[in-house]
């Protein structure tokens, strides 16, 4: 899934709100919804552009050790099915 908007320009959208700009004006302004707005500013505010890519990166390297990790637990009961087989 492709993003409409990047870290950069979601934090400098956020810039615009503490600015004085309204929530409302914001949301006309970039065509986005309240929801999305509040989730963003839930999400990135008060974070600078470099704190955006760091948790960008940190969750990516999240998602991927999870899955090894499940990967890992696959293989760990395949080996006890094989070895609980009687032959």
């Amino acid at each position: 899934m492709k993003k409409r908007f990047s870290e950069e320009q979601i934090i400098g959208i956020l810039k615009e709100a503490e600015a004085g700009l309204t929530v409302k004006e914001l949301c006309r302004k970039h065509n986005i919804s309240d929801a999305t707005f509040y989730t963003w500013r839930k999400k990135y505010g008060g974070l600078e552009v470099s704190e955006a890519r760091r948790l960008k990166a940190m969750e990516d390297e999240n998602a991927r050790l999870k899955k090894l990790l499940a990967e890992s637990a696959l293989d760990n009961e395949a080996l006890k099915a094989a070895l609980n087989r009687k032959y």
